[in-house]
């Protein structure tokens, strides 16, 4: 398939407005380039749902740190033209800083209540800067379906509700994590293991699983003890270094007083010089849930 490359905010927003005026529905998938199996099961997820796919490939520095790897971060625009291309996108839009950014922002977008614990903790701003690049592609987008991984589970949950609280005219999609034959969630920043912490790797998703077991055939339902399982588990693992582990309510990622129906278990560590994060869903077999 064919893929149009486009650089400019005005004829990105001239491509997608042309397809709605043709009758089509317009997928977007916001990317930061490095694309691999995980992107491109969001392209073919769109690309089966709508009649126009349309790929961002942006690396956003509005939610990096002073300390993370901007300068580092993987990139190779044509590689992803071709990936993009095979799984069903027609266009990708790949602008520079200046060209979306022509002044210094002075502009924020804030999510109150789903940024503040979890990766926000850690990464003090991130959210702010995810929220606002996502509302400033959503704008230049027009009416849409948005597609995002489940891997970033809170980056998704922040990504509704902005959209929701805005009203903007964009249905938000999550899709299911893809993972690696071991369980090692896919991830641009993957790229980073050494060989030795690559084959260490799968152990956080492991520790998720411990979780899941603890909640769904122990019947554990108090969430603090399934968060020292999830923890324990990975302490195994000399490699790791434990950021969380924590068992949240699946919307507002707040910590229940007692398990009685779904959660998201979330964990972050680091291993190496690479962070890694993860989760997975859990439900007690007591649960009233459908």
């Amino acid at each position: 398939m064919t893929l149009e490359l486009i650089e400019h905010a005005a004829a990105w927003r001239k491509a997608l407005d042309a397809a709605r005026a043709r009758g089509q529905r317009v997928g977007l998938v916001p990317t930061m380039g490095a694309l691999h199996a995980g992107h491109m099961s969001l392209i073919r997820k769109a690309s089966a749902e709508c009649d126009l796919v349309a790929v961002t490939d942006y690396v956003n520095p509005l939610q990096f740190g002073p300390s993370e790897d901007l300068a580092s971060y993987p990139a190779d625009l044509a590689r992803d033209c071709e990936l993009a291309a095979e799984a069903g996108a027609q266009v990708l839009f790949a602008p520079t800083t200046a060209e979306l950014w022509p002044h210094a922002p002075t502009t924020s977008v804030r999510v109150e209540g789903l940024t503040e614990a979890l990766e926000g903790s850690s990464r003090p701003g991130h959210f702010d800067g995810v929220a606002t690049i996502v509302t400033k592609l959503f704008s230049l987008a027009g009416p849409c379906w948005a597609y995002f991984g489940e891997k970033d589970y809170q980056q998704l949950a922040v990504v509704r509700r902005m959209a929701a609280d805005l009203s903007l005219p964009v249905e938000v999609i999550g899709c299911p994590i893809v993972r690696d034959p071991d369980g090692l969630a896919l991830s641009s920043r993957n790229a980073y293991l050494t060989s030795d912490e690559r084959q260490v790797a799968p152990h956080l998703y492991y520790a998720l699983l411990a979780g899941k077991r603890a909640i769904e055939d122990d019947v554990v339902h108090d969430p603090e003890a399934v968060a020292e399982a999830m923890a324990a588990s990975l302490a195994k693992q000399a490699l790791f270094t434990l950021d969380y582990a924590e068992v949240t309510d699946p919307d507002d990622l707040t910590r229940p007083g007692r398990i009685e129906a779904e959660v998201r278990l979330l964990m972050a560590a680091r291993i190496g010089r690479t962070r890694l994060i993860d989760n997975l869903s859990a439900t007690p077999p007591t649960s009233t849930d459908s």
